[in-house]
This record gives C-alpha cells, structure tokens and sequence, in this order.
C-alpha cells in the first residue's frame, strides 16, 4: 500500500516564482488527502499530475489566507467540471460561514455536489477514519486557532504464506482465522499461526504541524513518526520575529523532531527573507541529521 506525501506548496505567506503557499497531498492506499490549500494549489496539481479529481477529504489547518485561500479556486472548478461525488471539509467552524455566506463566491445552491463540513475540536481526537487509515487531530500554539494533523495506518493482519494454502489445501475458514492471529488445526495437528503466517507489515504514520510555535506540548501526540513535517519559517538569528509571529525556526523543528523521535523530518513554510533555504536546513541537520527541504513537487515516500 502507497503511502506518500507530495508537496504543493512550501513558501509562507508570500508565493515565489517557485514556491507557492502552503499545501501538501497524502495518498495513502491509492486515496489522495488533500492537507491546506493556499493560492494556486489547483495550479500546483496540474503542473505536478496530481490526482486532484479523486480528492474526497480536505484538511485545513487554520484561517490565514495562505492556508484556504485557494479553497476558493479548487472547488469552484469541480463545479465546473461537473462533479457529483462530495466533498468533506475538515476545518474550523468558521470556514463553513465562510463559504455559505451571501458574499461567498461559491454558491453552495449551485453546486453539482454537496459540500459536508466536520468541525475541528478544540482537544486531540481522531476526526476521521476508514479501513486502513485514522487522522487525528490536535492543538498547534499559534495566533489564531491551528490544528496539527496526524495520518496513521491502521494495524494490518499477518499475511498467510502463499505456499502454505497450497500445501495444507487450507480453506477459506483457515485462512481467516490464520489473519485473525489464531492457532488451527490441520488432519489432527496442531499450527502455530506463525508457522503459516508472514508478520503483519508495520504501521506507518505522518505528522503535518504548521504553522505553531515551538510546542513541546504535542511530542506525545507525535511520537515515533516515520515522516514529520514541520514549518521551519525561519532561521534561528530571527529568533525574535519568530516568537513575535508565533512561528519556529529551523532549530525549533529539528528539536522537536528529536524529541518525538522522529524517523525523518521535512521543514517548510520558509519566509522569503531567505533567497537559498538551505541555511535552514543546514540548522537543522546540526540536530536532526534526517531533515529535507520541503521543495514544490516533491513525493516523500514513507517506507515501512
């Protein structure tokens, strides 16, 4: 099963030429995830093939304008595209009154498809799950109301050894038991399920924490993540402006990286101030040697 993240946009408030505002897809299982959607994002999917007609759930951080902006955009177009499948929205309460107010240039009674809005709590709790996958989400510290979003796998069963179905003529009951973890019996004897049995693939999960300051309160929330993605506006010699704007510094993430214990880490959100971003990562790496830019275009894959 695929799981990756492919960066959108990793510039802060202000868009460059090559980096525009905030916006990641995960894809876990062949389904895309769509996390923040600042200006231009649908631009981004085109130029970088991705599968944005699939998008069925929407993560949205928090209200600054680099982060929903382009909200505005990417759904007007499946109207236009003549989409009937919904969309869920996952996002402060306020972006609902947003986009159903008379002033809104999407007109909800328009729609080809229907918008459905899940409201973000204010605690940690899981606020999505399917088969395979849980998103929860949890408090960042920043000046307006921001959530941090944790993607993990759900625990898989143990796979049953293909020669082994053939050679004990196994039926479907026993196979079914087999990926239940159970012990079974065969002509009198007795199996040890893993005498049949491969281990069950590990969980693997991604933490997407922009924008907040630096927040020791979320290490446990995080902990042992296989990718951590972490803004990283600014350089640690602007420590003053990132306390001031209540975003972190490069250092700010590989710390918080180490902390949670981290397998690897992506910083992003890079203010413009810095025309070669790679005085921040060259800051991280003193602390978390596992740290990569963020780059528009970029697939982070996360292996088991």
């Amino acid at each position: 099963m695929n799981f990756e993240i492919q960066i959108l946009g990793s510039s802060s408030a202000l868009p460059t030429i090559n980096r525009f505002p905030t916006a990641q897809i995960l894809t876990a299982n062949e389904q895309p995830y769509l996390i923040d959607c600042g200006e231009g994002t649908q631009i981004q999917m085109r130029r970088f093939n991705a599968k944005f007609g699939k998008i069925k759930h929407i993560f949205i951080s928090h209200l600054h304008g680099d982060h929903y902006f382009g909200l505005f955009g990417l759904l007007s177009t499946y109207n236009l595209l003549g989409r009937t499948e919904p969309v869920n929205i996952f996002a402060d309460k306020e972006l609902e009154n947003i986009l159903m107010s008379e002033n809104s240039p999407i007109k909800y009674e328009e729609l080809s498809y229907k918008l459905n809005f899940f409201h973000l709590p204010d605690d940690t709790q899981i606020i999505f799950e399917n088969k395979t996958l849980t998103v929860t989400a949890f408090p960042l510290k920043h000046r307006i109301k921001t959530r941090g979003f944790l993607f993990k796998e759900k625990k898989r069963q143990v796979n049953v050894i293909k020669e082994k179905i053939s050679e004990y003529n196994l039926s479907i009951q026993q196979i079914l038991d087999l990926k239940a973890g159970k012990e079974i019996e065969i002509s009198g004897k007795k199996f040890l399920n893993t005498d049949l049995t491969n281990p069950a693939p590990p969980q693997r999960s991604f933490a997407f924490c922009s924008d907040t300051a630096f927040n020791e309160d979320i290490i446990e929330t995080i902990k042992n993540v296989n990718l951590l993605y972490h803004e990283a506006t600014f350089s640690k010699s602007d420590v003053s402006n990132a306390e001031k704007t209540f975003h972190s510094t490069a250092e700010d993430a590989a710390i918080m990286a180490k902390k949670s214990n981290a397998k690897k880490l992506v910083i992003g959100h890079f203010s413009t101030r810095y025309n070669n971003p790679t005085i921040l990562l060259n800051e991280a790496k003193e602390i978390f040697q596992n740290t990569f830019l963020a780059n528009d275009g970029e697939i982070f894959k996360i292996e088991f």
